[in-house]
Order: C-alpha cells, then structure tokens, then sequence
C-alpha cells in the first residue's frame, strides 16, 4: 500500500503548483548579458542568425561543371578559384572575422573542388596564412575530407582565393 500512495502523494503534491492543461512559459529572458531579442541584422550585439548548418546549405548552392585543357592539378585549382562565388546566390558566407568570404564548390574536369574568395565588392585579398586554416577547416565546412593540398591564387603571402579537391567518398 506505501508504494502505490507515496508516489500518488508525490504526484498530487507537485500538480498543485499548477493546472494540468495550462502550459504556459515565461520564456527566455537571457541570462548575464545574452539578448532578450533578437535583430535580423547582422553585426549588432543581439544579432542571431537562423540558418542551416553549412555543409547543408553549401549543398543547395550550384555546383559549376567546367573543362579545362589543362590536366595538372594546380591548374584545375586555379579553374575553380577563378569561377568560385563570391556572393549569396552562388556561395555560402564563411567567415566570421573583418573580412567576408564566400565557400563553394566547383568541378573541374570531374575533381570536385572546394574554394574560398572574397565578397564580390570588398578587398580581393585573404588574411595571410587563410590557407591553412582553410585546410584544417575542410571537413567541418563541406562536410568531406581534403583530397589534397590548399591551391591559392594571387601572391605567396595574400591570396586572392584559395581551392582544395574535396574526397566526398
């Protein structure tokens, strides 16, 4: 009999702090300095963005198929990069730093290429040393494996873009 009535009793004790079918919350009011709201604009201080992770929405991005004559694999990379996007419609946005960059992928002559550039109407160049960042971050950003090295465009210490054949197998 105390095992059937010390949980009763529990139960009933605990329901009485509220009605059965009133659900309702207070919600999240923040906590020590995290927002109350949220803005939709993007670099104020209670900005949240809403979005997909981003191999997923690199995934519904075009995927560029192009020819090259040129079979060697620098020269591919350096193909992709210069037909990599730069802006919203045909890339995602990477970057969380002073810079935008912009991540897409593009085929070269079948090798499957994932590439870094800056926005359409900013600075044409990257940080020095985005390349190998940009190669540990592979896997985490599109969600396949480096199949090789990082190829960059423009000069040894500023990139202008950089590419990395992806192995998505």
């Amino acid at each position: 009999m105390k095992k059937l009535l010390l949980p009763a009793a529990a139960l009933l004790s605990l329901s009485a702090c509220a009605s059965w079918f009133h659900r309702e919350g207070v919600g999240f009011t923040g906590i020590d300095g995290e927002p109350k709201s949220v803005t939709a604009e993007k670099g104020s201080a209670d900005y949240v963005s809403r979005r997909l992770s981003l191999p997923a929405e690199l995934a519904s991005k075009p995927t560029p198929r192009l020819q090259s004559d040129k079979g060697d694999m620098e020269s591919l990379a350096k193909v992709a990069i210069a037909n990599g996007g730069r802006n919203p419609n045909t890339a995602v946005e990477a970057g969380a730093g002073d810079i935008d960059v912009f991540l897409s992928t593009v085929e070269v002559n079948g090798v499957l290429f994932a590439v870094l550039r800056t926005a359409e109407d900013g600075i044409d160049r990257l940080p020095e040393g985005a390349g190998a960042g940009f190669a540990q971050s592979v896997p985490r950003l599109t969600g396949c494996l480096a199949g090789g090295q990082v190829y960059q465009a423009g000069t040894a210490k500023r990139a202008s873009g950089l590419a990395v054949p992806l192995n998505c197998s």
